[in-house]
């Protein structure tokens, strides 16, 4: 097959001699244009990465100058003209499409090594080929790092945590560019201890990325408050080939619908068990005693109105569900404040008054949260 591939680069057809089980062979006469149907769909999927870079890179095909093509494949003639016909012009084809990779790398080699008169003028730049980020609350993808960052890189994100008195933070490193961790690569776990005990929301954890000149990715995280802090190293590439990157980038764009749906669900969860959370709170509060029995009930109501569609997979009947127990509990909320800053005007810090989140709101804080 390999021999008439070749063969069919150059003619309009050849023979197929194929040696099967038993001493049986197959011998059949097949055509270019035969060839070219055969492979039309996997030519097709070719185009798709390729508008995506120029997507990425923010060009256009007319801004492009030159098209190198990379790769045995591209010696066969329906690719060559796919090419020209989607870029606007012939493709670069002086070079060996074998060697342009080592080619390549060689250049870059005698960049960083001082470079030479011919590679003076000279910039070759490394990039991430995949989105690097963690897993926050509920398995979501968090990007911190997105894929085609010019090498060295560094991104920093601020997350706090969901429970109260939460002490350990699991770190999970994440490659890829699905939404949810589940889809993506594991790529590295440890721990933030001896976080001090506070309550949800309060800890202010930096975590850091950072990739260096040499690909490896150093990820560090940090409560603010106490100083305390861990870190890891890792290397992002290593084990994943060419044909592995390509595919986890396709399947980000045959599953961007279903993907964003899904995290749009999860999200609204997570929403719902925080304001349920400081709905709980807000019941031990001196502020409950100073609601009439009907924002009571009205606030139950909507409380189990909540809590039946939390389950459901409609994230609109989620999202409707919560704005209207942030509008039922908006009393409440001005009670808890008004009660808080009466007890701060008293000599008390606001932390020892206990608010119990922000139920206007639905979130205690505007950033992320840990698992």
């Amino acid at each position: 097959m390999i021999e008439a591939k070749i063969a069919l680069s150059s003619q309009n057809s050849t023979k197929l001699d194929i040696k099967l089980p038993g001493g049986k062979r197959y011998q059949r006469e097949i055509t270019r244009a035969q060839f070219e149907q055969l492979m039309q769909p996997i030519i097709d999927r070719t185009l798709g990465p390729c508008k995506q870079a120029m997507k990425d890179a923010g060009l256009k095909p007319a801004q492009i100058d030159e098209v190198v093509l990379v790769g045995g494949s591209t010696r066969i003639p329906k690719v060559r003209a796919l090419v020209e016909e989607m870029f606007r012009r012939k493709p670069h084809t002086d070079l060996n499409p074998d060697e342009v990779v080592a080619l390549g790398a060689a250049v870059q080699a005698n960049i960083l090594s001082g470079g030479s008169e011919a590679t003076e003028n000279m910039l070759l730049l490394d990039v991430t080929p995949l989105s690097l980020g963690i897993e926050v609350a509920g398995g979501v993808t968090d990007k911190i790092i997105l894929r085609n960052s010019t090498i060295p890189a560094s991104a920093t994100q601020y997350y706090t945590t969901q429970v109260d008195g939460q002490a350990n933070v699991a770190i999970h490193v994440l490659q890829g560019e699905r939404e949810l961790a589940s889809d993506c690569r594991s790529l590295a776990r440890f721990d933030l201890k001896g976080v001090p005990p506070m309550p949800a929301g309060m800890p202010r954890i930096e975590v850091k990325f950072l990739i260096d000149a040499n690909g490896i990715l150093h990820v560090s995280a940090r409560e603010q408050r106490s100083g305390k802090e861990a870190e890891i190293e890792v290397q992002p590439s290593y084990g994943l080939t060419d044909e592995q990157v390509e595919s986890m980038i396709l399947d980000s764009f045959d599953y961007a619908e279903e993907d964003f749906r899904r995290r749009q669900v999860i999200e609204a969860r997570n929403e719902c068990d925080t304001i349920l959370a400081a709905l709980e709170k807000g019941k031990k509060s001196p502020a409950w005693d100073r609601l009439t029995s009907d924002e009571k009930k009205q606030i139950a109501k909507l409380e189990r109105a909540l809590g039946q569609v939390k389950a459901e997979d409609d994230y609109h009947a989620i999202r409707k569900a919560i704005d209207a127990l942030n509008q039922g509990t908006m009393r409440l909320a001005e009670l808890m404040m008004d009660s808080a800053v009466a007890t701060a005007l008293k000599g008390k810090t606001m932390d020892q008054a206990d608010m119990g989140g922000d139920l206007a709101s639905g979130h205690p804080v505007a950033e992320a949260d840990f698992k």
